[in-house]
Parts: C-alpha cells; sequence; structure tokens
C-alpha cells in the first residue's frame, strides 16, 4: 500500500496558514489520483488548541478525501518527528511506499529523514506561486536545517 504523508505546517489562531493549505490541497489531488492510498496528516498543537494533523485533516475533507482515508499524528513538532512518529502508523497499516507532501524547498530536508527512518520515499510538492517572503524564509532555514539533519545519525 503507498501512503501519502502530509507533513504539518502552522495553525494560527484565524486558521490553516497558507503552507498547510498549499499541502493539504497538492494531497487531496494525489489521493484523487489513486483512492487506494491513505493520507497521514502529521503535526501537533502550536500555539492554538487544534494540531496541525487536525487542521489539515479538515482540509483534506475539504479536498474530498473521505475520512477513512486520513491517518493523523498529531505529537510531532518537527519534521524529524513527523515521520519518526508516523512510522509506527505507516508500519502498522502495511505502508510500503511513501510519498511525502511539503513545499519544494523542504522536501529535501524531509527526504533526508526519510532516509535516514528507514523509511521508502519519494516527494511531491505544491506548484504555483508563493509569496518571496515565504521562499526566501525556507530558503534561509533549509540550507542550516538540512546540514543538522544530514549529521544526525539514522535512527
Amino acid at each position: 500500500m503507498r501512503a501519502i504523508c502530509l507533513l504539518g505546517a502552522a495553525v494560527r489562531p484565524d486558521g490553516p496558514s497558507p503552507a498547510l493549505r498549499r499541502r493539504a490541497e497538492h494531497a487531496a489531488m494525489l489521493w484523487q489520483s489513486d483512492r487506494s492510498q491513505v493520507v497521514l496528516a502529521c503535526g501537533g498543537a502550536g500555539n492554538g488548541r487544534v494540531t496541525e494533523a487536525e487542521a489539515a485533516a479538515r482540509l483534506l475533507g475539504e479536498g474530498g478525501v473521505p475520512e477513512d482515508a486520513i491517518l493523523l499524528e498529531s505529537r510531532s513538532r518537527t519534521t524529524w518527528e513527523n515521520l519518526l512518529f508516523g512510522r509506527p502508523i505507516l508500519q502498522e497499516i502495511g505502508a510500503t511506499s511513501l510519498v511525502i507532501v511539503t513545499d519544494p524547498d523542504h522536501l529535501p530536508r524531509a527526504r533526508l529523514v526519510a532516509a535516514k527512518l528507514g523509511l521508502t520515499a519519494t516527494g511531491s510538492a505544491p506548484s504555483g506561486p508563493r509569496p518571496a517572503t515565504a521562499r526566501l524564509k525556507g530558503l534561509l532555514r533549509e540550507g542550516p536545517a538540512l546540514l543538522v539533519y544530514a549529521l544526525r545519525p539514522r535512527a
């Protein structure tokens, strides 16, 4: 079975961030192309009471993904934890391959984490315009974070 792993992004007091919306819309589109798969929505609670996974699940439902095709990992706070805490859920359902959904600049780090955790994964990122500030912030964050994660031992 193939699973889609939707990585978390911020949930603000007024609702899901644009990043979470983009990712959830993209994951729903991927699910629509092959309805035999499941979507694992990842992400714990940040500053709000709704977890990133719960907010993503709502968006997935709005995108046509039925509730029984959505799994939640709602404890994680980092990319590493998204996949670490998601791994037992994926193993329990017998997922043999994984498509990680996140933003383009985040995808190399997410795939590195998957490899370090022994997960067979590809990646898919939403296309389309993103604000220049979001792209710049992503690039500035991802370079150092990729280095830190590259130095982290396998789990």
